[in-house]
């Protein structure tokens, strides 16, 4: 039987030509799979895509708002910063006004007195303490304007404590009370370099030369770690305030026999006698006289000796 298209099912060109077709079939199957996953693949980039486009926006509104929320706090820490700022100014300009009419009026025992019958002495000299110590801290070697209210507030204080020390009760009150307060002074005083801020340092050596007056102030003050060498380093200061007071308060010692008597040997083999020699022909007459009184002093020590 004849084939329609002519060519004999047994003929080797019919069985080349079905399977030629098989072929085709199966690679037209192969690349419509393979568009198919294509496809498929594609979409699932275009909905990735869109995921993350959703995912970016969102991060970018979040983005936006958290950078509007730290500029509005950065503004209020300015605006805090600001106020703070101020009320330190007024606090320090009030502190200095107020403090400026203690010291004035401190120079009456009554006054003293009244300050110390009070039951906030005790924590005004401690914070008095502590405010003289963290202005010596700013200082860094750096120079403040003399005319500064925060200068005013701390010599002020400074002021205080030399009145209060300069009456009878007061040197008792210090002496028994307020001891923490006459470590940050001598600390204050081996802190500061020569020739920086020589007001403070007289107005504190004031203090000092006031309590050693009662003999219990002095046996602290001499029995102090570094006093000593705390005094001839004070010796050395180019200011002639400061000098003369240091001398002032280097007599105390000298003319207290029992307390002379436990230094003697460290005060007599460090003394700077050449520096002493020095201020006693000063041109500044107050340091030259007492100079020369401490000189005598010592020539008698030695004779007596």
């Amino acid at each position: 039987m004849a084939n329609f298209s002519g060519l004999d099912s047994s003929s080797p060109l019919y069985g080349n030509s079905i399977r030629s077709t098989a072929r085709l079939r199966d690679r037209r199957r192969r690349v419509f799979n393979y568009l198919e996953r294509k496809e498929q693949e594609l979409e699932q980039l275009r909905m990735d895509c869109e995921h993350f486009k959703a995912r970016l926006e969102t991060v970018q509104a979040d983005s936006r708002r958290e950078k509007k929320e730290k500029l509005a706090l950065r503004q209020q820490l300015n605006e805090a910063k600001q106020q703070l700022l101020q009320q330190a100014e007024y606090c320090t300009e009030m502190g200095a006004a107020a403090c400026t009419l203690l010291w004035g009026v401190s120079s009456s025992e009554d006054v003293v007195k009244a300050i110390l019958g009070g039951d906030k002495a005790l924590k005004f000299f401690n914070i008095t303490g502590q405010t003289m110590e963290s202005f010596v801290k700013s200082l860094d070697g750096d120079v403040k304007e003399l005319d500064s209210n925060e200068n005013q507030f701390v010599f002020a204080l400074a002021g205080i404590v030399t009145n209060v020390a300069a009456i009878a009760c007061g040197r008792e009150f210090l002496v028994n009370s307020s001891r923490v307060l006459l470590d940050t002074i001598l600390q204050l005083l081996g802190d500061l370099k020569p020739g920086q801020c020589t007001k403070l340092k007289v107005l504190l050596l004031m203090s000092l030369y006031n309590v050693s007056i009662n003999l219990k102030g002095l046996k602290y003050i001499s029995e102090s770690p570094g006093f000593i060498p705390l005094l001839w380093w004070l010796l050395s200061d180019p200011d002639a305030e400061v000098c003369l007071h240091a001398l002032r308060l280097v007599q105390s010692v000298v003319l207290e026999p029992e307390i002379f008597s436990k230094s003697a040997s460290e005060f007599q083999s460090s003394l700077p006698l050449k520096r002493i020699l020095a201020m006693a022909k000063s041109r500044n007459p107050h340091l030259q006289t007492v100079a020369q009184e401490l000189l005598e002093d010592l020539r008698a020590l030695e004779h007596d000796a």
